[in-house]
């Protein structure tokens, strides 16, 4: 995709700082991080989203992933990993090129997690319900 950000660093036509780089993964740091040493895996192939990608492309970024947190996790001293992947304008997704954030963290770094919502045991089983159906 011509616009794409994430296919233009990986044809070079924008500097990044690469920590890996396969033939089908690239991962970058994040030019917004969390801490330091947050990084993005994102398969070369271009496609939308999680819901768009390829199943071998993601299979193969996944691995790369793991790799990717334990080399960052040493190099830094993390005391733990976060994964994340916005998925979607609602989510948060800004590129819309699938890419999973590897992000360091330490205690007291002033990251928030979201907070969780009250939900009853029949919501959770009519939820279920539906989500069940859609698997079929």
């Amino acid at each position: 995709m011509q616009d794409c950000m994430f296919c233009k660093i990986i044809k070079g036509e924008i500097p990044s700082h690469k920590v890996y780089e396969d033939k089908d993964t690239v991962a970058i740091l994040d030019i917004r991080p969390i801490n330091a040493g947050h990084t993005l895996v994102v398969p070369k192939k271009h496609s939308t989203d999680l819901l768009d990608i390829d199943d071998e492309d993601l299979k193969k970024a996944i691995v790369v992933v793991k790799r990717v947190a334990k080399a960052i996790k040493e190099a830094v001293n993390a005391q733990g990993i976060n994964l994340g992947m916005n998925n979607g304008k609602a989510a948060g997704q800004l590129v819309f090129h699938p890419h999973l954030h590897v992000m360091p963290r330490f205690e007291n770094d002033g990251y928030k997690h979201w907070a969780g919502k009250d939900i009853s045991g029949e919501e959770l089983k009519s939820l279920a319900e539906k989500i069940k159906k859609k698997l079929l």
